[in-house]
């Protein structure tokens, strides 16, 4: 029997993984996916709330503004991409003026700093393409961006680091009590823990609900983005949000930490917890309410869209509980869960402690190196690297200038990837313009080759997402 099982390899569950590797205890991450990050982790606005806008006095709120304050020294100890780059919420007529001072007071009272309130003149000048109808906007300075993959492999990879083991394509079907613990019966076969976190995203209710007679309800709400170009990156320079008024509830924009522009989401209630597929009636959402806050959006730069679900609970809170005896929730985490996610690492882990007791780890590192980008070494540091590995020198995703090195490193970290969506999220290999249509039959040749697997096997993204049934040669 191991100490803790976490279900759900997010970036709530990948951050409890980590903190509770401060302890000496036997912890397994599993998820029904083939790697981590693979559910609402992987597709959302990639911001770090500065933490204004929760309820006065919520668990939200209050893990809001502890993750945001961690997001600086975090970034540089497990070496991810983060920007504090500040947010704007603007204001789009004097008759929303009271709401915006509203959202300017519940801020104060959260505790986050540095918000004031800019004029008209003041937010031009930060915003150049600021629309015209904007009359004052809300500044917080220490709202931010993030790479979501890249801080959910950090947590993934210093956990595993630190003795976590993750195992993928484990779907958790049944939760039951037994002595002294927990039994789950899973699609690889029974699992059992003295501790269960339950960390499953959009399926966090349908677990909790098998335990606790206090019902949980999980709605996925479904959001559309557009990702602009690198040439489009610059438009804006901050997180570009829209005050609710008589306009509705807007979309934002921002610019990315790989220098892209994103635009969305939409926020749509659906039934299908597995349904990420964008509407036309979505994106034209998108394309319409945009404008009301930028102008001169260059849409025509769009690269790709997608949509991405979050795991709204009615009561639209965070539940970080002992549900029964020795199952933790950690469920209803929708926005601002990635900006929190390193304060509910920690809830969640303390939580744990206190129920098993765990010894503190003596061993535990809490640094994490990313991969190496050769393009951010001075020239003679980069020749040097690639005269001693020529992988580095070798380019297979011309348009994010991706080398074999980097695909490399990616495969054999673990967890690693093992699919090309997993190459992708890593090292951005495919994110670029032309969206993977050259460097596709590359990385899947390398992600073969490293994995000793026929190409056959290789898929996009797990399952049976494979891109080869066969060889000419075969058939012939």
């Amino acid at each position: 029997m191991m100490d803790v099982i976490i279900i759900g390899g997010g970036v709530a569950g990948c951050a409890a993984a980590r903190e509770l590797s401060r302890y000496k205890a036997e912890i397994l991450v599993v998820d029904k996916e083939e790697d981590v990050c693979c559910g609402t982790s992987k597709a959302n606005s990639a911001i770090v709330h500065a933490g204004f806008d929760a309820p006065a006095g919520s668990r939200m709120a209050a893990l809001n503004v502890a993750g945001s304050r961690m997001m600086p020294t975090l970034a540089k100890e497990l070496d991810f991409a983060y920007e504090q780059c500040g947010s704007l919420v603007v204001c789009l007529s004097e008759e929303d003026r009271p709401a915006l001072e509203k959202l300017y007071e519940n801020g104060i009272t959260n505790g986050v700093e540095g918000l004031r309130i800019v004029e008209r003149e003041e937010l031009r000048a930060m915003e150049p393409h600021i629309a015209d109808e904007a009359v004052a906007a809300l500044w917080a300075p220490t709202g931010g961006i993030v790479c979501p993959f890249g801080l959910t492999y950090a947590f993934a990879e210093n956990a595993a680091k630190n003795g976590v083991r993750f195992q993928f394509n484990t779907e958790v079907q049944k939760v039951e009590p037994i002595d002294g613990g927990w039994r789950l019966q899973t699609s690889r076969g029974p699992l059992e823990a003295r501790c269960i976190v339950n960390a499953a995203g959009v399926h966090a209710d349908e677990l909790h609900n098998q335990v606790s007679d206090e019902r949980m309800t999980i709605v996925p709400r479904r959001g559309d983005y557009f990702l602009l170009d690198h040439t489009a990156g610059d438009h804006v320079h901050h997180t570009i949000f829209q005050l609710p008024g008589k306009y509705g509830k807007g979309v934002l924009v921002t610019p990315t930490v790989h220098g892209n522009l994103l635009i969305g989401p939409t926020a749509n209630d659906i039934d299908d917890k597995e349904d990420t597929a964008t509407t036309a009636a979505e994106l034209d959402e998108v394309r319409t309410k945009a404008g009301l806050a930028v102008k001169d959006l260059p849409l025509r730069q769009t690269i790709t869209s997608f949509a991405g679900l979050r795991a709204h609970e009615l009561r639209h809170e965070f539940f970080i509980e002992e549900a029964a005896p020795g199952f933790v929730d950690c469920a209803g985490i929708e926005s601002p869960g990635l900006s929190a996610s390193p304060a509910i690492g920690q809830e969640v882990a303390s939580l744990v402690q206190r129920i098993l007791n765990l010894p503190e780890n003596p061993d535990f590192d809490p640094h994490r190196q990313g991969i190496l980008d050769p393009k951010t070494l001075p020239f003679a540091e980069r020749a040097a690297l690639i005269q001693q590995n020529p992988a580095y020198g070798q380019i297979i995703c011309r348009c994010e200038t991706v080398t074999e090195g980097e695909i490399v490193d990616a495969i054999h970290r673990v967890p690693g990837a093992r699919s090309l969506d997993g190459v992708k999220r890593r090292t951005r290999a495919g994110m670029g313009r032309c969206q993977a249509g050259f460097c596709s039959p590359r990385v899947l040749e390398i992600l073969a080759r490293e994995l000793g697997l026929p190409q056959e096997e290789i898929t996009k993204c797990g399952g049976t997402s494979r891109l080869i049934v066969g060889t000419n040669k075969d058939s012939l």
